[in-house]
């Protein structure tokens, strides 16, 4: 969602984020957000080197991808995790063997706040030493919506629970080494 979300649009319960909204590079610049920016303009130049060679295109946009790790290493969305105390793959396919091409897909199950997060790892990991609060507990930005609609058309009635990613990425972290408890 770095491709999507970083712009100066405003962000409020009754507004819906659908697969029109793009990051503004020049924004992402001017608050040195670089990985936001690289991913807007690759994303604007794969879609006009497509358009350009008649090449079909379908662009994938996860949320936080959390589950267990594919990769030895750490990415950002599991370092979160990491730091703290979905294995899109299945979205990939259903894209190419039914998605419409020149389309993008939003997954985002549900806009959590950090503490939520921290809720759910101490109720998962009780014996777990987990901050009970952020550093600053207040809400990041106001909540909105992310449009499912084309989620839907892909036959994605349902993301995968919270509770259940943080839990698999966790017992990922353990099974690779990377976080002993």
């Amino acid at each position: 969602m770095s491709s999507v979300l970083v712009n100066d649009k405003p962000r409020t319960p009754d507004v819906v984020v659908d697969e029109t909204w793009f990051s503004d590079p020049v924004f992402c610049e001017n608050l040195k957000m670089w990985y936001a920016a690289s991913k807007t303009r690759a994303e604007k130049v794969a879609w006009e080197f497509a358009k350009d060679n008649g090449i079909d295109l379908i662009t994938i946009h996860p949320g936080v991808t959390l589950g267990p790790l594919l990769q030895p290493t750490m990415n950002d969305s599991v370092n979160l995790i990491m730091n703290l105390t979905n294995d899109v793959a299945s979205a990939h396919i259903q894209a190419y063997e039914a998605g419409s091409v020149g389309r993008r897909y939003f997954l985002s199950g549900y806009i959590a706040h950090i503490s939520e997060l921290l809720k759910i790892l101490q109720q998962l990991y009780p014996t777990i030493t987990i901050p009970q609060r952020c550093e600053i507990d207040e809400p990041l930005m106001q909540t909105y919506q992310v449009s499912n609609l084309i989620e839907k058309s892909l036959g994605i009635l349902h993301s995968i629970p919270l509770e259940v990613s943080l839990r698999d990425t966790v017992e990922s972290l353990k099974e690779k080494g990377l976080y002993s408890i």
